[in-house]
């Protein structure tokens, strides 16, 4: 019983910490900026003001590889590995960005 209990609370912290959209748009501050204000690589488009749902579908159609322009192949590359929970997560961050 206490490793079942065990295991259920690791999976339980590890789906928690995974859609933490703060954490998860670490690496995409790099390129963004901390408030999302930047044109990434000078060729995106500010995302700052973007709503979560605009986020969610461009980051879902980059991981697809059926959206964007110049930033498709590097998008989908930082996406590939999102799940739904982390792309939702990661986007309402974004979302409440100023």
């Amino acid at each position: 019983m206490k490793k079942l209990s065990l295991a259920l609370m690791i999976a339980a912290a590890s789906t928690l910490m995974a859609a933490d959209g703060a954490s998860l748009y670490k690496k995409c501050a790099a390129c963004h900026g901390a408030k999302a204000e930047k044109k990434a690589l000078n060729k995106s488009e500010v995302i700052q003001g973007w709503d979560a749902a605009k986020i969610e579908a461009a980051l879902h159609g980059y991981k697809k590889g059926t959206y964007g322009k110049a930033m498709k192949a590097l998008m989908k590359g930082q996406v590939a590995s999102y799940d739904d929970a982390q792309i939702k997560a990661v986007s309402a961050y974004i979302a409440g960005l100023k």
